[in-house]
């Protein structure tokens, strides 16, 4: 069986300006020629992202990402940059540091990468006094950023080729980052095609979580599922992917034109997309100021999708209590801002993304997801988002199961969330203040109960459900019940549930209409009084009487226990002596009438003393 090869020392972009060397460096490096589409091959420029693998002198493999440079492109050089351990930026000894030179390291530092190396490339083209003014030209631009004090090496890449050894051991210097492949599933997809032999392929950099082959996978947010039926890695078959591998997967049960950019292949309901995400957004110090309400354009993982922009509030407190206006961000503002997006996005906390104006085009900002599933924040209650959101920034990872609310989330959903904790009511997950506060309710429901029905000997669990806490599913429900049963905070008993201690009480009048009401039942004797009338009239009586098991209901009719139980006696007694009993045989043996008589026979046999054979009635035989 085929074996994936080591993972990457690092996944490297290479960013810059267009035409400033970056494909044709790759080239010489790795003996790989990435320019593949022949649109490319014809501009030479790359228009696609481009992928290869580059063996560092130290022994290890670095996962090269080469994306477009004209501005045009940056959607695809975004889709390249998400996810990137390093940079390889590249500036032209020729033109010196541009325009887009400049907005990829922008992006580049909003996207969160922190580390690189420069390469002053087409050296071989100036002479010395030119190749140090571009030098100095790139220590201005990087001043400030993080390449700041990153190597800045002299390379040539064309028939002399020159200082690529260098570059090299500066590229091996770098650090291998740490890796988990703990978390779902995810591979944002970057290029969907049908190779001929093996049907749908899927690619992109593996971002969390292992793929197998064989496995199921969901396509989001689409929610298509499909299987793995073959894999590569970095080019060559594998039985299993991990983060930070350039991955290609052959899907079975799903066809090409269901497939494109900005999917996410995932496991089956490990996670779910997003369409209202609250981040920290930092505009940059040229953007123009953002309105609340303003359209953008969002740019997360390889998908693309329009999106409104809803300031919050700004990042830190302000010590003297004076908060900017939020619902107008300036350039170079920072800020807690919620996004709600046109289409649904697969987004995980921590994840980075690029906000770009569409018309004119125009990068403005970048930040960091925080929480993908927020509630939609109402103008009202800004203040007490900006508050969690700050909560969750200091590392209070609760803040997502409190924002869930009373309902709380199913206990696979929050795994797909990455949330762990919490109190878990049959299959569901809420946050302890809220669990607390759903006790808290419960109880203050029984209370208030007991005080409107002093002569109820407990409360209907159900009703309790239906009035105080309707949020919670059923089964939670009843599990958050079982739970304050078992700290003794309430007592069960059937359906009816009471505070501890409660009993009733029943004062001289009140016992004097419950022994009248009884008397009535007695008097009754099987000619059954009909079970509405009693509870229109006594209806806490009648619910006393039921709960002593002394009024025992037949359909829309009601009875004395003891006047049952005596015609119970009577009827095994006939049956031992006659083995059949009509119901004719019935109403003269009780003198009835065809009206008490049918709801008493059904009774008996619901009570497994009779059963029907034909038109009559014979004892029923002992269990086992």
């Amino acid at each position: 069986m085929p074996t994936a090869p080591p993972p990457p020392a690092l996944v490297l972009g290479t960013a810059g300006h267009i035409d400033h060397g970056k494909t044709r460096l790759v080239f010489a490096l790795t003996g790989v020629d990435l320019d593949r589409l022949p649109e490319e091959r014809a501009r030479g420029i790359t228009i696609a992202l481009g992928f290869t693998a580059l063996l560092l002198p130290d022994g290890r493999v670095a996962s090269v990402v080469d994306v477009p440079g004209h501005e045009r492109l940056v959607r695809t050089m975004v889709s390249g940059a998400t996810g990137l351990d390093a940079v390889l930026l590249c500036v032209s000894a020729v033109e010196g540091v541009m325009p887009q030179t400049r907005e990829h390291l922008a992006i580049l530092d909003l996207l969160g990468v922190r580390r690189g190396v420069v390469a002053l490339t087409m050296c071989d083209l100036v002479d010395a006094e030119m190749l140090e003014l571009a030098r100095l030209d790139v220590e201005d631009a990087v001043q400030g950023t993080f390449l700041e004090g990153a190597p800045i090496l002299p390379t040539a890449a064309g028939p002399a080729p020159a200082g690529l050894d260098a570059l090299k051991a500066a590229l091996a210097a770098l650090p291998s980052p740490g890796r988990a492949a703990g978390g779902p599933l995810r591979l944002p997809v970057d290029r969907a095609f049908v190779q001929r032999g093996f049907g749908t392929v899927v690619t992109g950099t593996l971002r969390g979580g292992i793929v197998h082959d064989g496995d199921e996978v969901e396509i989001l947010p689409i929610g298509q599922r499909a299987r793995v039926r073959g894999l590569q890695v970095h080019g060559a078959p594998a039985a299993a992917s991990e983060p930070g591998r350039r991955t290609a997967l052959n899907l079975a049960g799903v066809e090409r034109d269901d497939l494109g950019r900005g999917q996410v292949i995932s496991h089956p309901g490990a996670i779910e997309p997003a369409r209202v995400l609250d981040v920290e957004l930092r505009l940059l110090p040229d953007a123009p100021a953002l309105e609340a309400g303003a359209r953008a354009r969002l740019l997360i993982g390889t998908a693309e999708v329009m999106t409104t922009v809803h300031p919050l509030g700004p990042i830190e407190e302000d010590p003297d209590g004076i908060d900017p206006d939020p619902l107008e961000l300036g350039p170079g503002a920072a800020a807690w801002v919620q996004l709600r997006t046109d289409a649904p996005v697969v987004a995980l906390p921590g994840d980075r993304f690029i906000l770009r104006r569409e018309s004119p085009v125009q990068t403005l900002g970048g930040g960091q997801v925080w929480d993908p599933w927020a509630p939609r924040a109402r103008a009202r209650g800004r203040e007490r988002a900006v508050a969690e959101l700050r909560a969750l920034r200091a590392g209070d990872d609760g803040v997502r199961l409190l924002r869930a609310g009373d309902a709380g989330l199913r206990a696979a959903e929050a795994r797909g969330r990455g949330i762990t904790g919490g109190v878990a009511l049959a299959d569901q997950l809420l946050h302890p203040t809220r669990a607390a506060a759903l006790e808290d309710r419960l109880l203050t429901g029984l209370q208030a109960w007991h005080a409107a029905h002093p002569l109820a000997p407990g409360a209907p669990r159900r009703e309790l459900h239906g009035t105080a806490l309707q949020a919670l599913p059923e089964r939670a429900f009843d599990a958050l019940v079982a739970r304050l049963a078992a700290a003794g905070r309430v007592e069960l008993e059937g359906p009816r549930l009471r505070l501890p201690g409660f009993a009733v009480r029943l004062d001289g009048p009140t016992r004097a209409a419950l022994d009248a009401l009884e008397a009535e039942l007695r008097a009754a004797g099987l000619e059954l009084l009909r079970f509405q009338d009693l509870a229109d009239r006594q209806p806490e009586l009648v619910g006393l009487l039921m709960h002593g098991q002394r009024l025992v209901r037949l359909g829309d009719r009601a009875a004395h226990a003891d006047a049952l139980e005596a015609m119970k006696a009577a009827v095994v007694a006939h049956l031992q002596a006659q083995p059949r009993l009509t119901p004719a045989d019935f109403k003269d043996l009780f003198g009835l009438t065809r009206r008490s008589a049918i709801p008493l026979l059904e009774w008996l046999d619901q009570q497994r003393i009779t059963q029907r054979e034909g038109d009559a009635r014979i004892l029923r035989a002992p269990a086992g």
